[in-house]
């Protein structure tokens, strides 16, 4: 099995669940006693946070691409980015690397269309929702992408940032999560992006019967299908 490349701590709540699910899918592929193999580079989410409310996406993308090379150079065979928002940078990684990046908007894309939908709803920070980087490599793959009034898209922001990257999970917060998803349901929304990888701590499958599709499980599929070369259930895992 090939090394995965994890480029993670954007939050470490987050990349903690990529490291599990991971493991996880390659149990259950391959058999209980088989674990993947795994470099995890992990960076200072303050410098992160910082640059990106500074509009300085050069600086994030030569750090994140920076890192990249190191987890390269400690020998992964492929990576993934474990993180939405940052996939605004993902050009300046793909370039500093030569091995594969695993983009999170095609793995998503690729269960929405496989479910045969192709009108989501996407919830995300206010750099996922508004600017057009995600929403537009969703649009390669023929899936629309609505997003939140700016009142709602300021909410979902805020609890991304405040309470989950924190790892605080409240219930009116996860409240008001499903009131926004049912209003873009509302809209024609046949299903649900959780365009942030810690929304999925937040809503569950348990929690509404709108399809979900947590981007951080699909990128860790897409992961072990590169890996192992077994190809992926679309079932969901017990």
């Amino acid at each position: 099995m090939k090394t995965i490349g994890l480029l993670g701590g954007m939050s470490w709540e987050s990349t903690e669940r990529y490291y599990r699910f991971i493991q996880e899918e390659t149990k259950r592929r391959l058999g209980p006693m088989h674990s993947a193999p795994v470099v995890l580079m992990s960076v200072e989410f303050q410098k992160v946070h910082a640059m990106q409310h500074a509009g300085d996406w050069d600086a994030a993308g030569a750090y994140l691409a920076d890192h990249a090379r190191r987890a390269q150079a400690a020998g992964a065979d492929l990576l993934i980015l474990c993180t939405n928002t940052m996939h605004k940078v993902a050009p300046a990684i793909e370039a500093a690397i030569d091995i594969p990046f695993l983009h999170i908007a095609d793995a998503t894309a690729s269960a929405i269309r496989a479910q045969g939908l192709d009108t989501v709803g996407l919830l995300g920070t206010h750099f996922t929702m508004e600017q057009d980087f995600y929403r537009e490599r969703l649009a390669l793959h023929g899936v629309t992408a609505l997003v939140p009034d700016a009142e709602d898209r300021e909410l979902v922001n805020r609890v991304i940032y405040q309470e989950l990257v924190d790892g605080t999970l409240r219930p009116d917060s996860r409240d008001a999560f499903l009131r926004i998803m049912q209003t873009l349901a509302s809209r024609g929304a046949q299903g649900m992006i959780e365009g942030c990888t810690e929304i999925g701590m937040l809503v569950t499958p348990e929690h509404t019967d709108i399809p979900l599709f947590e981007t951080g499980w699909l990128h860790c599929e897409a992961a072990v299908d590169a890996a192992s070369g077994k190809p992926r259930s679309w079932e969901p895992v017990d």
